[in-house]
């Protein structure tokens, strides 16, 4: 257990971010160092695993030496340490988790391996104070869909998810497919300001069939409509295409969003993760839940990418309540949320 105003040290690498923090208290940010790897991947279009493991293995020392030097304090002052254990991609997160168990060890301080969801849940406590439940969490990236309960403090009740690609991951493959940058959810955000999302009725996949989640039938409607346009020789307006595949996939998160949250009887809703920075998205939530009375609650978006912030909070809830992760313990690429046990 560690004392409330603990000052943090976390570490999140679960893809192709770089990131380290120190919060106090679980609450204030002192520093919020991002080194991101985007450059790197750019000319493949996504992220490649061993490149983001061997970049994540160069900058965790300068990263590390940047945040302890922006928040104004040095390595022994550091009360407790909190690194991503999982999900993610394997190499990337040993870095990290491998980076967070030596530094905790080599000083004697509580460790707390977070579940990388779990910090996108907590990033909202940054920004807007302690989450009482129950409400409901949306948590959108470039791995995850994901709709959770939170009916008590640290468990989570999966409710909906991807059953193929996350909505990250489909920004960034129409992105490459019309030959705009990586990482694409930006690119076409930017894109789809100078469109009409109504110019091309993309289908609004699983629409009114429960609250999970499939994006590749949308991707394929959307190449099959850029094929059959050029194959008939018609000019194509890019910003219309970007703007149209948006919308469907908006549309999509806000429908079981706002049912997610009538099912549980629930006014208020968290979302996080690197999606949850669309412009469109922000703007078409706020509307809808305003509209139904729900408090909407999504963090600036340097809290909504991934960021060693966001895993410091999550790490001081959890050792603060007394818990804490065994130094013996390896990274999971799979690791499961915290769930409530089975009534």
């Amino acid at each position: 257990m560690i004392a409330p105003d603990a000052l943090v040290l976390g570490i999140e690498t679960s893809c192709d971010e770089t990131a380290v923090a120190v919060v106090r208290g679980g609450r204030e940010v002192l520093s919020n160092v991002i080194a991101s790897q985007a450059r790197l991947h750019s000319p493949f279009g996504g992220v490649v695993p061993e490149i983001a493991a061997r970049a994540h293995e160069e900058l965790m020392p300068q990263t590390i030496d940047q945040a302890l030097q922006e928040a104004g304090v040095r390595i022994g002052d550091i009360d407790a340490v909190a690194a991503t254990r999982g999900p993610g991609l394997v190499g990337a997160l040993l870095v990290g988790f491998s980076a967070g168990k030596a530094i905790a060890s080599s000083r004697g301080l509580p460790f707390a391996g977070v579940h990388h969801l779990e910090g996108h849940v907590m990033a909202a406590v940054l920004e807007f104070g302690d989450l009482e439940p129950p409400y409901v969490a949306l948590i959108v990236s470039g791995g995850h869909t994901s709709l959770l309960a939170v009916r008590e403090p640290g468990l989570y009740a999966p409710m909906g998810a991807t059953l193929d690609d996350a909505a990250g991951e489909a920004f960034d493959k129409i992105a490459r497919f019309l030959g705009l940058g990586f990482p694409g959810g930006p690119e076409i955000d930017r894109l789809s300001e100078q469109g009409d999302p109504a110019a091309i009725a993309f289908p609004r996949a699983m629409s009114g069939q429960g609250l999970d989640f499939s994006f590749s039938g949308l991707k394929t409607a959307v190449v099959r409509y850029v094929n059959r346009m050029e194959k008939e020789g018609v000019e194509i307006s890019l910003p219309d295409v970007a703007a149209s595949f948006q919308e469907a996939i908006v549309d999509v998160q806000i429908e079981k969003s706002l049912l997610a949250c009538e099912m549980e009887g629930v006014n208020t809703l968290v979302v996080g993760g690197g999606v949850a920075a669309n412009s469109r998205l922000r703007r078409r939530l706020e509307e809808e839940a305003s509209a139904r009375g729900i408090r909407l609650l999504v963090p600036g978006r340097r809290l909504c990418v991934d960021n060693g912030a966001m895993i410091a909070a999550a790490g001081h809830a959890r050792l603060v309540a007394g818990e804490s992760t065994p130094l013996d313990l390896s990274a999971d690429p799979s690791l499961p949320l915290p769930a409530p046990s089975p009534a």
